[in-house]
């Protein structure tokens, strides 16, 4: 979907090349409810018809993902996946404050914001921020100290697992990603993961018979030099 509604095939003059492949054919939702802009099936009526189980926003549309949006999709599925990725907080598709409130505490919930943690019926959930920091300079130095001939499929999901590893998700409203100011922690055990990975495929280049060890080593290490006044 985009800000006006569905992608369907009628508007193809009007999609871009990266619209394109997630248009749905025109005749399929025929009979559904057109109240958006240009005709278009809203988001309401997709959800309603649907039924998913997942919500991404990356629309920067403030409040799109509204009380009753995520109401009827809470009752189709036990555990919402609700990421408002927008950016900044203020274009957020809905604060997670509510989606915790309509959903009781059943929504699984990242941003593209920062959002300080929520107390809910007795319980603190800590607020996922979504940053690609968390991964591709982990990626990049595993590829560095591997010496990678490339950067495959496997090196990619050996990060995302990486990252993953990191959180405690039994823990009652923990956090889906780790924190963004433990950085660089999460850069080593995505470059030391990316390097295993490598090897594991043959692409590494490099020995490496300490991965631990070489990733340390080939981080940079901010060290600053004492300033005296002349």
């Amino acid at each position: 979907m985009d800000r006006p509604g569905l992608l369907t095939s009628s508007m193809d003059g009007s999609l871009g090349q990266h619209q394109r492949a997630y248009a749905r054919p025109a005749t399929e939702g025929s009979g559904w409810k057109r109240a958006g802009a240009g005709d278009s099936v809203t988001l309401a009526e997709v959800v309603h018809r649907v039924k998913p189980t997942i919500l991404i926003g990356a629309s920067t549309d403030a409040g799109s993902f509204t009380e009753a949006i995520v109401r009827e999709m809470a009752a189709n599925t036990a555990r919402p996946i609700i990421f408002a990725l927008s950016n900044p907080a203020a274009r957020s598709e809905a604060n997670p404050a509510d989606l915790l409130t309509w959903t009781d505490g059943r929504a699984l919930i990242a941003t593209g914001g920062a959002f300080a943690p929520i107390t809910y019926k007795g319980v603190t959930y800590v607020v996922a921020q979504v940053n690609n920091a968390m991964l591709y300079p982990g990626l990049a130095l595993g590829a560095i100290v591997s010496q990678a001939s490339k950067i495959s499929d496997g090196m990619f999901a050996a990060a995302a697992n990486a990252v993953s590893s990191m959180v405690t998700v039994r823990q009652p409203g923990a956090s889906l990603l780790p924190q963004v100011d433990d950085l660089r922690t999460i850069s080593m055990t995505v470059a030391a993961a990316v390097a295993e990975a490598a090897e594991a495929e043959g692409l590494a280049r490099a020995r490496l018979d300490d991965i631990v060890q070489q990733v340390q080593d080939a981080m940079w290490q901010p060290e600053y030099r004492p300033v005296q006044a002349c």
